[in-house]
């Protein structure tokens, strides 16, 4: 398995075995390669973009039109790993055009923890963090907002959350004793909730 270092920048290439194309967010390859380990799915391949496309959403719809094109030929079908994700709809028009399925759910904070009991919370001054996101949490999140360098800057950010949930998908104690340093650098109160796979499971395993 690459690293998460590699997973934000480069993504994953695919095995070129199995019948399915699983096309997602790098930010999910650990989760998907587990779920397809222990669901023995052997028929689906893997091919991640980059992560980083996280933080900018307007990347990624021409990013999945170009790796549809590029590996269409090559599986009996491909499987869009992920939800809207900031594309204002525009992925799942992009997906509808090309033929291809995708998860459903506005993104995978939604997913995680099942569409439904995410839309019930409606949440509005919670920022969520999962495994991968805890791990990142630098890249992600400290450096592109310059808050390394600018810490006065937290609070125009942040002032308007007041809760860190982290959405953990494994039991890890030291991902969440880091999970509870950075809702302490953000200044936020802290909530573990665990998720486990979620939706993301129920949609790739029926595939």
């Amino acid at each position: 398995m690459t690293t998460d270092a590699a997973l934000t920048t480069k993504g994953l290439a695919p095995t070129g075995k199995g019948r399915i194309l699983l096309l997602a967010c790098g930010a999910l390859a650990r989760e998907i390669l587990a779920i397809k380990a222990a669901n023995g799915l052997d028929h689906l391949d893997l091919h991640c973009l980059p992560a980083i496309y996280h933080n900018h959403p307007e990347k990624i719809v021409p990013a999945v039109r170009d790796a549809v094109a590029r590996h269409r030929a090559a599986y009996d079908d491909i499987f869009v790993v992920y939800a809207d994700c900031g594309t204002g709809g525009l992925l799942e028009a992009a997906c509808r055009d090309l033929g291809v399925g995708m998860v459903a759910g506005p993104h995978c904070y939604a997913f995680f923890e099942g569409n439904e009991t995410f839309a019930a919370r409606d949440e509005i001054t919670a920022f969520y963090l999962t495994d991968f996101l805890v791990r990142q949490f630098d890249a992600f999140v400290w450096e592109p907002l310059g808050l390394g360098k600018h810490p006065a800057l937290r609070d125009m950010y942040f002032g308007n959350y007041t809760t860190l949930v982290y959405q953990a998908q494994t039991d890890d104690p030291a991902l969440t004793a880091k999970a509870q340093a950075c809702a302490a650098k953000l200044g936020l109160a802290f909530e573990r909730r665990f998720t486990g796979y979620g939706d993301l499971a129920t949609a790739i395993v029926r595939l």
